[in-house]
């Protein structure tokens, strides 16, 4: 139920987008949506986790900047900006001899060292890519760009993440220790 509810937003978002083709009412719907959904996991679980956190900010920063400003270029940079901050949160814990990955599901799953660290180092290169095929995709953010952009995010960028995330769980489950 937790993660269908942190599809609200961006369904909301795509649904008044596609009724109204109007992008900044779509983005006042998803701050709205994103405010709302944030408020309601704060009161339900009494805490946010840090990606939660950090989407809302977000979204209220470059949400809000595209409805004052009525410029689509900070909704459409959104994504790249959270993909790379991402992909850097994660290089700088592996400089400093820790792996983001390990820390978030290392209670879940037992996995050797070599592993986690492959799969650290796939999310990051995949977050680095992820921002630039964003930035092809919406460049030069304008009117034009808008509509294959808001296509791009329903209809491959969800896939593509989902695509990749079950692969790196094919990967994962490959290496868990073989029960006795």
């Amino acid at each position: 139920m937790k993660i269908l509810s942190d599809f609200i937003a961006i369904l909301l978002f795509f649904g008044t987008y596609t009724v109204t083709k109007d992008i900044i009412l779509a983005t006042v719907v998803a701050v709205a949506a994103g405010l709302l959904q944030a408020a309601y996991t704060f009161v339900r679980f009494k805490k946010l986790n840090a990606m939660q956190w950090l989407s809302l900010v977000l979204i209220v920063v470059f949400g809000g900047l595209t409805i004052v400003l009525k410029d689509r270029t900070f909704f459409m940079l959104k994504t790249t900006i959270l993909t790379w901050m991402m992909a850097a949160v994660m290089w700088v814990l592996q400089l400093r001899g820790q792996n983001g990955l390990q820390l978030l599901l290392g209670k879940e799953i037992d996995l050797p060292k070599p592993v986690w660290n492959k799969v650290a180092y796939a999310w990051i290169a995949f977050f680095v890519l992820l921002g630039l095929l964003n930035l092809g995709i919406a460049y030069p953010f304008t009117e034009e760009r808008e509509a294959v952009w808001v296509n791009f995010k329903m209809y491959a960028y969800l896939p593509i993440v989902l695509v990749f995330s079950l692969a790196q769980g094919v990967y994962m489950v490959r290496h868990l220790p073989k029960e006795k």
